[in-house]
């Protein structure tokens, strides 16, 4: 009894040097930021089906793009992201750049009807859109930096040691073929300010 107690205490105070801790720190900063990632880009999602309706009701004969913009939404849905699986994170962001570009195209649109442009519902929209594409950015950000640190953590001596026992391996990175294009939120303003969204 004393043995394993002895042994118990050996193996805390082993293991309180040897990064453990840090790494179940890191693990879950990750899972973290991720969930913010996917909580924006459903921010996103949640948007689209009154600003479909929106325009919608001033453009009728806009029914491809908003079709586009309709099936782009449905195919993110469909997407199961496993932020371990570098293929599934291809998959995730190559759904999520066609869901950005047919809403671009839809916005573009929506240039040629004066007056959506000026309805207050579309405006605040509008404001509200271009919020969370920001918000986006920043989230995806951050599980860049996060991911980054639990990366560098598990290869560093000692605690690459530890990730070795226990199993934890560097995680995919959070990039794309148009990083560049994607840094930088799509501008969604047409000339007038848009009202701030209401809370």
């Amino acid at each position: 009894m004393l043995r394993r107690l002895l042994w118990a205490i050996a193996i805390s105070i082993g293991l309180a040097g040897c990064g453990y801790n840090d790494i179940q720190v890191a693990d879950e900063t990750t899972k973290s930021a991720w969930s913010e990632v996917l909580n924006q880009y459903q921010r996103r999602a949640d948007l689209i089906p009154n600003l479909v309706a929106t325009v919608k009701g001033y453009a009728e004969q806009e029914k491809e793009v908003l079709t586009q913009v309709t099936e782009a939404r449905s195919r993110v849905g469909q997407v199961r992201v496993d932020p371990t699986d570098p293929a599934s994170l291809r998959q995730f962001e190559s759904s999520q750049r066609d869901l950005g570009g047919a809403l671009s195209r839809l916005l573009v649109v929506t240039e040629n009807y004066p007056q959506l442009k000026s309805d207050q519902n579309f405006r605040e929209l509008q404001a509200q859109l271009e919020g969370t594409e920001n918000r986006i950015t920043v989230a995806r950000k951050r599980y860049i930096d996060s991911v980054q640190g639990y990366n560098v953590m598990v290869r560093q001596f000692p605690v690459n040691l530890t990730a070795m026992v226990f199993g934890y391996k560097e995680k995919p990175q959070f990039a794309v073929e148009n990083e560049r294009e994607i840094s930088t939120a799509p501008k969604v303003d047409f000339g007038k300010p848009a009202s701030e969204p209401k809370k």
